[in-house]
């Protein structure tokens, strides 16, 4: 019996969803990879069998920072809510930290806190400016993996090299993208190669023996969980969690929206990962995106991998488009933000609502 039931497989994908470019040639002829989305029969993971983990470079250029969002902020308090609940402890480790800001929201609320990540950009001693290993001699009582592991190649694996790092055992919070969430919404704008793993809940209630705690965030998007990290164990496949079948979602990708005057400008609102793909295949589809804006500062001006596109602050863009244009929203959870800023004078298409 072979080990692998593929689900879903693509081609020529930008590497990186979030790392920006300095110029458009830069942009459309970044580093690009193929995608094997696979259920693995033995361990029940699903993963890209297709992944090349020496492409994957993270520096300062990798811009995933959303805090300039008051609803992603109001996420972050949630999840800090959790975190206080659960683990509270004398010193938190949160490896991926990022530019640092959930970082600030957790010291704000009285925790101590250490960060590691190789794209980080500022100047506090909290932090570590490289990729976590045993080697750097870092513990906490409680670990923070906050949207880490789906970017990592044996995710079992680094999970046993933290636990190692870290004396054996303690807390740890993870949260990743819900698989399920994308495959309910038709979400294939969510699948790409700089996520290697996709994950439901059913994967760690399989990977570790004590889970404190586990749900669903942001409108149900991600996934968390608080588990022991001494009650690590190796997944093994379990039929009553097989992935659910894609063939109908992965193989006919259903129609982007249309315009309805094909003369009307294609807008996009949000240059995160999401608007890389949606307008990466809306260009495959003849459908070219013309412009793309996103609030976050380190994304402004700069270019989106594959399409070269530039990204515009939406106080540059907003007074160029005609009232009543399509603007598709690429997270309808920003909808009532983006309405609020954009006075209401557009007609907006949230696409992870179309079925």
């Amino acid at each position: 019996m072979t080990r692998y039931r593929d689900l879903y497989a693509a081609e020529d994908l930008p590497i990186f969803q979030n790392r920006m470019y300095a110029s458009e040639h830069e942009a459309i002829h970044c580093p690009k990879g193929n995608m094997r989305l696979v259920e693995d029969l033995e361990t029940g993971l699903l993963y890209n069998l297709a992944f090349e983990p020496e492409q994957m470079v993270y520096d300062e250029h990798y811009q995933n920072d959303q805090t300039s969002s008051s609803t992603f902020q109001s996420h972050l308090d949630d999840v800090a809510g959790i975190i206080d609940r659960t683990m509270k402890s004398d010193l938190m480790l949160e490896i991926g930290c990022g530019k640092g800001r959930f970082m600030d929201i957790l010291v704000e609320r009285g925790f101590n806190v250490l960060g590691v990540d190789p794209t980080y950009e500022g100047e506090s001693t909290r932090v570590i400016k490289a990729y976590f290993t045993k080697d750097l001699n870092l513990r906490g009582d409680g670990i923070i993996l906050r949207h880490v592991l789906e970017h990592i190649q044996n995710p079992y694996d680094f999970l046993c090299m933290v636990r190692d790092a870290n004396g054996g055992s303690g807390k740890i919070y993870i949260e990743v993208p819900c698989f399920e969430w994308i495959c309910r919404q038709n979400a294939w704008f969510d699948i790409f190669y700089e996520h290697v793993n996709y994950f439901r809940e059913a994967d760690f209630h399989r990977m570790f023996g004590t889970v404190y705690e586990s749900g669903k965030v942001f409108s149900g998007q991600y996934i968390y969980v608080v588990a022991e990290l001494s009650s690590l164990q190796a997944p093994v496949y379990d039929e009553k969690h097989a992935a659910a079948s894609t063939a109908g979602f992965f193989n006919s990708q259903p129609e982007l929206p249309v315009q309805a005057d094909p003369q009307q400008r294609r807008i996009v609102w949000g240059a995160a990962s999401k608007g890389v793909i949606f307008s990466l295949m809306s260009k495959r589809r003849g459908q070219a995106v013309d412009t793309i804006i996103d609030i976050s500062p380190g994304k402004q001006g700069r270019y989106i991998p594959a399409t070269g596109l530039r990204v515009h602050a939406p106080e540059d863009a907003l007074p160029t488009i005609p009232d009543g244009s399509i603007v598709h929203v690429m997270n309808s959870n920003y909808m009532a933000e983006i309405k609020a800023m954009s006075q209401n004078r557009f007609i907006y298409a949230s696409i992870d609502n179309v079925r």
